[in-house]
């Protein structure tokens, strides 16, 4: 079994803001066919699939990313799913738009959704599919105006390729293992 968590805000008013991108991943992953099949439980939107005889979780906490932890604690312990069974998806500041990495057992880098995950599980030996934002090129804007904000026009071709690129990548650390996902990835 795998628990796959996006992180993301909830409310349509951050849908497409770049803080969001963790839940934009699992619903390319998911497939739009099966969009309309998350079900409101553990505090978020999720969704139990089977993919190569493996049962797979989807996670979008609904507690705003602050409070992550909270819905992947009670699935990770009512499904009783290992730490290195656990992917958690989010937007990166400090890699540019379009990168992604994957790690594990890393520190929070100042994200308060990884932070209060690793808080609530005691831990952070799980994987991380750390998308891309970029920082804010004009010196003027917030760090938190930059993630709040919604991805512009000229991002739109970036966004996609970074999606695509997300589920490959989420579908080879299912499939081949952490370390074979990191290798080919990083």
């Amino acid at each position: 079994m795998w628990l796959i968590v996006g992180l993301g805000n909830p409310g349509p008013q951050y849908k497409f803001n770049r803080h969001n991108i963790g839940f934009m991943a699992v619903d390319s992953f998911v497939g739009s066919e099966k969009m309309n099949a998350y079900r409101s439980e553990f505090k978020a939107e999720f969704l139990k699939l089977k993919s190569n005889n493996e049962d797979i979780l989807i996670l979008k906490p609904q507690t705003f990313m602050n409070l992550s932890g909270d819905s992947v604690h009670d699935v990770v312990s009512f499904f009783k799913v290992p730490l290195d069974r656990i992917v958690v998806i989010h937007d990166e500041l400090d890699q540019p738009l379009g990168k992604i990495k994957i790690q594990k057992a890393r520190g929070h880098g100042g994200h308060n959704g990884i932070r209060d995950i690793t808080a609530k599980l005691g831990s952070n030996d799980y994987i991380r599919l750390r998308l891309g934002i970029g920082r804010p090129a004009n010196p003027n804007i917030s760090v938190s105006d930059h993630v709040l904000g919604n991805f512009a026009k000229a991002e739109q071709k970036e966004l996609e390729d970074l999606l695509i690129q997300s589920t490959v990548a989420l579908e080879s650390i299912i499939i081949d293992g952490y370390a074979k996902a990191a290798n080919k990835y990083n």
